[in-house]
């Protein structure tokens, strides 16, 4: 399901064990399907139900969301079915392929069949190195006790050095200017005096997106060309659908270094929701249809 877990590592082994009559090479494959089956699944379906949410979510750490956003779409809609073969051999397409596969459609048998092969040629090719090159295998696993314990040290200092990041991060943070944070009603009872923009990290892809009523959309992505169209005489409010409301209050800090003051609504569109105020859908036009599968 995208974890770091070493699958090629474990089908060779697993050849080299079958090959030395320590594992029963029926069983070792039959469990090598069935994990990558089950997960490969589990991740199409979250893709089918989740819609571009998940690549939205998975395309945050790009320099660019939107356009990662399109050009993923884009490209594996035009080789997805080629690449579903192969893509256990590519880290990182081999977690993306399944829930974009799910968010574009495709139809579910489809999607088993070609992650069936794929999976029949990813576990064929390790699995039968390792039975064939059982004797060289073994040689080479004598020097991995020393080796992993070097490696070992090397991920501890990594982790230490990520922690301490975090911890940088969440200390320059608590330095930030604090943001105005508005309740749904209130910002529903000044609605005359305010403008509300929606300010998700990911723009609109899915026909029947609803956003507050009378809101507007402002990419967080594109701040520095959007200023021209916020309002000097209304207050400006802010929401998204992100945990604590971080990209909106992202994007009131980086409004106020610039001298335009700005609100968040806390909670975010799930609290206007809760509280049972109006809401529209996403004009057409405003709307990005990203490819599908027939």
């Amino acid at each position: 399901m995208g974890l770091p877990v070493p699958a090629a590592v474990g089908l060779l082994v697993a050849g080299g064990a079958s090959a030395e009559h320590r594992l029963a090479p029926g069983h070792a494959i039959l469990m090598a399907y069935g994990a990558m089956l089950a997960a490969d699944n589990f991740l199409f379906f979250l893709g089918r139900y989740t819609g571009w949410w998940l690549l939205g979510f998975l395309c945050r750490v790009s320099l660019n969301p939107e356009a990662c956003i399109s050009k993923s779409a884009d490209s594996f809609y035009k080789r997805g079915r080629i690449m579903l073969l192969f893509a256990k051999f590519l880290p990182g397409v081999n977690t993306m392929a399944p829930p974009l596969s799910g968010s574009m459609n495709m139809r579910h048998w489809q999607f088993f069949a070609l992650d069936f092969a794929g999976a029949s040629l990813y576990i064929f090719t390790y699995f039968g190195a390792g039975y064939l090159f059982s004797d060289f295998l073994k040689v080479i696993m004598r020097g991995y006790s020393v080796a992993g314990s070097f490696v070992g040290w090397v991920i501890g200092a990594l982790l230490v050095v990520w922690v301490a990041n975090r911890i940088r991060i969440w200390s320059s943070g608590r330095n930030d200017p604090p943001v105005a944070m508005l309740k749904p009603h209130e910002v529903a009872a000044r609605r005359d005096n305010v403008m509300i923009f929606d300010a998700r990290s990911h723009g609109y892809y899915d026909e029947g997106t609803m956003r507050i009523k009378g809101s507007h959309r402002l990419e967080p992505n594109a701040l520095s060309e959007q200023f021209g169209k916020l309002p000097k005489d209304r207050e400006i409010v802010l929401y998204c659908t992100c945990l604590r409301e971080a990209t909106a209050i992202k994007v009131a800090r980086e409004l106020a270094a610039k001298g335009i003051p700005a609100a968040v609504i806390e909670g975010g569109l799930s609290a206007w929701k809760r509280a049972a105020l109006p809401l529209e859908p996403v004009p057409a036009d405003e709307v990005v249809l990203l490819p599908k599968f027939a």
